[in-house]
């Protein structure tokens, strides 16, 4: 193992209508569920809120993309909200390959007993924790942090 930066991070997965959220503890071992906001105007004022409250390393956000790498019509959605949070200039902002996450998040709920209309407030948020302990587990893995680091405008 050649380690993980030690800092909590925090995940974004961002949906059309709602964007979940996760964190890590401060070790970088371990993701977790924070909560699910709705996708408004204040979003990612609120995304920023938690990061500063968790005193963040950095913010992970999921990029989707199709199974053979190209863009899906969730992928600007995604670079937007990322753009806007690198803007702020606060804390770093990575953008990750998110693939099939969403899809694992429902699989993992109805695995647990939860239907997918009982599980939509919280499908966000496993999938955020999915999105963030892959890039942990990445950055654990290879040594160097994961995904792509998003420029301000």
């Amino acid at each position: 193992m050649t380690g993980v930066r030690p800092g909590v991070r925090l995940a974004v997965d961002v949906g059309r209508v709602r964007v979940g959220l996760a964190a890590s503890d401060p070790a970088g071992a371990l993701a977790f569920p924070v909560e699910t906001l709705p996708r408004d105007d204040d979003v990612v004022g609120r995304i920023l809120a938690e990061a500063a409250e968790r005193g963040a390393l950095e913010i992970v956000v999921g990029l989707p993309v199709s199974l053979s790498g190209g863009d899906t019509p969730s992928t600007a959605d995604a670079r937007e909200i990322a753009t806007a949070l690198a803007a702020a200039r606060s804390v770093p902002v990575r953008l990750v390959d998110e693939r099939l996450s969403t899809v694992s998040a429902q699989s993992a709920l109805r695995s647990a007993g939860r239907s997918t209309r009982r599980s939509r407030s919280v499908v966000d948020q496993a999938a955020a924790v999915i999105i963030l302990q892959h890039a942990l587990d990445s950055e654990r893995a290879g040594g160097t942090p994961p995904g792509a680091l998003v420029e301000p405008d």
